[in-house]
């Protein structure tokens, strides 16, 4: 699955204007998983998971920054990822449907703070983009 040079130009300018707010949004986010899809929360026993926490603030900006790697280059996300994949795959052993789901609640808060700019063409970038990202995440899976 590659980008195309429009979709790589709305991933950046977007990316651009989440950079601004991307320890709230991945806090958000993570809140709206655990929220929604309350079995993902079994991969993080030793964390106070309670909305604002100081350890989902930290897992937020942690995320937020991966993805912002995964951003910064868009033209290699593959590369950018692969310790995360093997940390993923190996060590943790996440369900790899679980970056799917994270992937929907993070669309899910960027339609929250950025109505605006969430076109359909916007949101269509940002989920072929997710789920490039989620694809690398999960190939050491197979």
């Amino acid at each position: 699955m590659s980008l195309t040079n429009s979709e790589r130009a709305i991933i950046t300018t977007i990316w651009d204007k989440m950079s601004m707010q991307a320890d709230v949004i991945g806090t958000e986010t993570l809140e709206r998983l655990f929220s929604s899809y309350p079995q993902t929360k079994t991969y993080f026993p030793h964390f106070d998971l309670h909305p604002g926490s100081p350890q989902l603030r930290a897992h937020g900006s942690k995320v937020m920054a991966a993805l912002g790697d995964a951003v910064k280059n868009i033209d290699n996300v593959e590369v950018a990822l692969t310790k995360l994949s093997e940390l993923h795959a190996y060590v943790l052993r996440v369900d790899p449907v679980n970056f799917k789901l994270l992937s929907h609640c993070l669309l899910v808060t960027l339609a929250a703070h950025f109505p605006a700019d969430l076109s359909a063409e916007v949101h269509a970038a940002w989920d072929k983009f997710l789920s490039l990202v989620s694809s690398i995440l999960t190939e050491k899976y197979r």
